[in-house]
This record gives C-alpha cells, sequence and structure tokens, in this order.
C-alpha cells in the first residue's frame, strides 16, 4: 500500500489525538506532513516532535508565538486563519482530516476540496451547515468525502456494493448518553460533570454534552441526508445503549445490513484512512463466545428535543441547519460555563430558530452571517 501523507486539522484535539494513535500503529502506512490546532501549542509541540511534519499551525497567532520562540526543529511554524486554510489546501498532503470541533471546521473544509484533496470527516457541522454547498463543491472537483464518525463510517461500509435506490431505511444508532430514561422534571437539576460522564465514548466536552442533549444524534441525520442523498423521512434514529451495533441500513426487501464493532473511535478513523482497503489493527476484539445483550429502544423526542429541533431545521433546509447549529454552540458553551442550566441548551435553540430568517440555496458568505446572527440572538437572549 502506497504510504498516505496526513494533514490533520485539530490534531490535538479528541479525534485528532486518536487519529495519530492510528499512525503510531501503522507507521508504514501513514506520513504525517501537516498538523494544525486551535490554542494548545504545548501539545502540538509534542505533536511535532513525535510525527516531524513539514508544517505545523495554531490557530490563536499567541500560541504561535509562544511556540516559534522556543521551538527550534525543522518544521514550519505557521500562526492564524490565513494559515490554516494554507494547511487544508497544503501540496504535500493526500488525506485531510478535518477533526476541528464545530462551524470553524467548514472554511478549511472548503480550501481541502478547491485543492482536491481527499477528505477524512470528522467534523460533522461541515455538512450540517453547509451540506449543498460542501456536496457540490466535492463533485465538482471529483473529491471524496469519506466519513469518520462511527455511525456514518457505520453506514458507509454497509452500503457498500449496494445501489442507493434499493435503500429502504438509514438506522443511525444512539447511545442514550448518561441521561438516558430520565424526565424533563429530572433534567433539570443535571451538572456539567453528569452531563460528561458519557457511558460508553471517550470524547471531548462539546461533544459529549450534544450527546446528552441527543443534538449530536441530530446533527448526524442532517449529515447522513447529504453523505447518502437519502430523504429525512428515511433516516431513523435507534437508542443502542451497548453501542456496539454502529449503524444499520434496511434495504427493500426487508434485509438489514449492520456494522458492529466495539466502541472505539480508532476502528472508523482507521478505515476512513486506508479506504478502499482494510488494514490490521490491534485495537481489540470482540468475543461472542461471552453473554452479551443488544437491546434497542425509540428515542425520547420529547424530552430531549433536540433531536426533533435537528430534524425541523434538516427538512427546512437553507441556512435552518446553520442557525440551529451555532445557536447549539453558543448555548453549549454556556453550560460549560455554568451560566445557563441543561435544557435551556434547547430554549436557545428553538428561539433562534424561530427568530432567524431561513434563506434557501446559501452561499458561504450567508452562512456565515447566519451563524454570526445566531450566535449573537442566543447571546442577546441569555442576557435577558
Amino acid at each position: 500500500m502506497t504510504v498516505k501523507r496526513l494533514a490533520i486539522l485539530g490534531s490535538t484535539g479528541s479525534i485528532g489525538t486518536q487519529t495519530l494513535d492510528v499512525v503510531r500503529s501503522c507507521p508504514e502506512l501513514f506520513q504525517v506532513t501537516v498538523l494544525a490546532a486551535n490554542t494548545s501549542d504545548q501539545m502540538l509541540e509534542q505533536q511535532i516532535d513525535a510525527f516531524r511534519p513539514k508544517l505545523a499551525v495554531l490557530v490563536d497567532e499567541d500560541a504561535a508565538s509562544r511556540l516559534r520562540a522556543r521551538y527550534h526543529g525543522t518544521t514550519e511554524i505557521r500562526g492564524g486563519e490565513r494559515a490554516l486554510l494554507e494547511a487544508a489546501a497544503y501540496d504535500d498532503a493526500d488525506i485531510v482530516v478535518t477533526s476541528m470541533v464545530g462551524f470553524a471546521g467548514l472554511a478549511p473544509t472548503l480550501a481541502a476540496l478547491k485543492a482536491k484533496k481527499t477528505i477524512a470527516l470528522a467534523n460533522k457541522e461541515t455538512l450540517v451547515v453547509a451540506g449543498e454547498l460542501v456536496t457540490a463543491l466535492a463533485k465538482e472537483n471529483g473529491v471524496s468525502i469519506l466519513p469518520v464518525d462511527s455511525e456514518h463510517c457505520a453506514l458507509f461500509q454497509c452500503l457498500q456494493g449496494e445501489r442507493r435506490d434499493t435503500v429502504e431505511r438509514l438506522i443511525l444508532t444512539a447511545s442514550g448518553g448518561p441521561f438516558r430514561g430520565k424526565t424533563t422534571e429530572e433534567l433539570k437539576s443535571v451538572t456539567v460533570a453528569d452531563c460528561l460522564k458519557h457511558p460508553t465514548w471517550s470524547m471531548g466536552k462539546k461533544i459529549t454534552v450534544d450527546s446528552a442533549t441527543l443534538v449530536n444524534k441530530g446533527l448526524e441525520v442532517i449529515e447522513a441526508h447529504w453523505l447518502y442523498d437519502v430523504p429525512y423521512e428515511k433516516i431513523e434514529v435507534a437508542v443502542h445503549p451497548q453501542s456496539i451495533v454502529h449503524s444499520m441500513v434496511e434495504f427493500r426487501d426487508g434485509a438489514v445490513m449492520a456494522q458492529l464493532g466495539l466502541p472505539d473511535m480508532r476502528l472508523p478513523i482507521q478505515y476512513a484512512l486506508t479506504y478502499p482497503t482494510r488494514e490490521e489493527a490491534d485495537f481489540g476484539r470482540m468475543d461472542f463466545t461471552t453473554r452479551m445483550s443488544l437491546t434497542f429502544e425509540p428515542p425520547d423526542m420529547h424530552t430531549f428535543r433536540g433531536l426533533a429541533l435537528a430534524y425541523e431545521a434538516g427538512k427546512s433546509g437553507g441556512t435552518m441547519p446553520c442557525v440551529l447549529n451555532g445557536a447549539n454552540e453558543e448555548a453549549v458553551a454556556a453550560f460549560l460555563a455554568g451560566r445557563i442550566g441543561f435544557l435551556d441548551i434547547y430554549d436557545c435553540i428553538e428561539r433562534a430558530m424561530d427568530a432567524q430568517e431561513n434563506v434557501l440555496h446559501p452561499s458561504f458568505e450567508t452562512l456565515c452571517e447566519a451563524d454570526a446572527n445566531a450566535r449573537a440572538f442566543v447571546r442577546g437572549y441569555l442576557k435577558n
């Protein structure tokens, strides 16, 4: 297998560090040529020492200056938003792993698409806020978008060799998060610490909160719509607490294909990076000789309103998914800072969606404006 050159955007985050774990386990398959992070200059320096990329970027200019002041190696250190876009389009990279969190991942993903880079997509917000724009650009440039999310990687694998017109349903599984089964009354008193105790996955704080609200699953529904060109009426969610079945596809003859595996993000990351081949991995194996139960239940979309709001935004199209995402990011930040309660996240999203005009077929500039307006609305709402 030819060595693949990787640019990892968001290298110090949860997906970024696990991507580097995959590289460590298969050093003969990959070469890291670009690393990019937001503010974590000390952690990025450790990654530079370990992987010796040609280019390293910190979006925060002060963090980049600190790193340049103490670093004396051969890696070029750049800082700022423009440097991030240059990293995404870097000539000496074959695959761009887009694992930056939130709306911030959109611009570098667009830059990578324009540079005709294969995208290993871990930033679901990119397709949520700009699915129409991103898919059109990928098609125009003949670029593959390979999903890294465990659920979308599962769907991708189940669809291999199948005609899309034979698909009856996509079934995304959800763990249910730390509050599965709780009532609205019980959710009024949950804390940030409670929220961050995910039962099966180890993730960053923002996505862990999104998992608890089921907003994350809603974002994945919108993402699935764009990745697989399937209408929302054929995309369903099933709560599966064991997180062993990562997603399923039902076909028109009633057959269901499912992808199973341990809840380890390194598995879908490696599949995306090595596709279309499968390479050996030593990330653990399932033991079907032991007693095991796999259970499924419908999501409680009345209590966990984030999923229902995402379906509403996705079906509305235009800028509404961008408004949903921007309002959620702002509200989650406020929750993590202890300024609002858990249930207030839903109110922020719903009120922002009600207040913002929906613009169909938006440009990148229009999406940036919609994102900014949604965030400003939430900030204003929380001051009142």
